[in-house]
C-alpha cells in the first residue's frame, strides 16, 4: 500500500484531499495493482519561506524500475504542480521502501 505525505507551510490554501486523491489515482494509472494508497497532509504554522514538500513512498517491486519511476514521478509533478495556487518553494520526492518494511491491516478480533 503506498503512502503519500504532504507537508506545507500554512499560507499556502491547499487542497489537500484533492492532492492526495491525485496522487492515488497517478498511482493506479501506472500500476494497477498497487492498491490504494495512505496519504497524510501536515500544514505547519513554523516556516522559512513558503513551500510545499511531497513524499511518496511505494514498495520495492520488479516492475517499478527507473523508467516507471520517471515517469510516475514526471506525472506527479505536472499534475500537483498544476493543483498550487501560487508561487513557491517546491519539493517532491518518490521513494521505494525496502524489503525489510512491514504494511498491513491490523484487526481486532471481536
Amino acid at each position: 500500500m503506498p503512502h503519500a505525505e504532504i507537508k506545507f507551510s500554512s499560507d499556502l490554501d491547499l487542497d489537500t484531499q484533492a492532492m492526495l486523491t491525485e496522487i492515488e489515482a497517478l498511482i493506479l494509472r501506472h500500476d494497477d495493482g498497487a492498491g490504494a494508497c495512505k496519504g497524510r497532509a501536515y500544514p505547519t504554522d513554523l516556516f522559512h519561506h513558503s513551500h510545499v514538500n511531497i513524499s511518496v513512498s511505494l514498495l520495492v517491486k520488479p516492475h517499478r524500475d527507473h523508467s516507471f519511476s520517471q515517469a510516475l514521478l514526471a506525472d506527479l509533478d505536472k499534475a500537483l504542480s498544476e493543483m498550487l495556487p501560487c508561487s513557491c518553494e517546491f519539493s517532491l520526492g518518490l521513494q521505494y521502501s525496502t524489503e525489510f518494511y512491514v504494511t498491513r491491516r491490523h484487526d481486532i478480533a471481536k
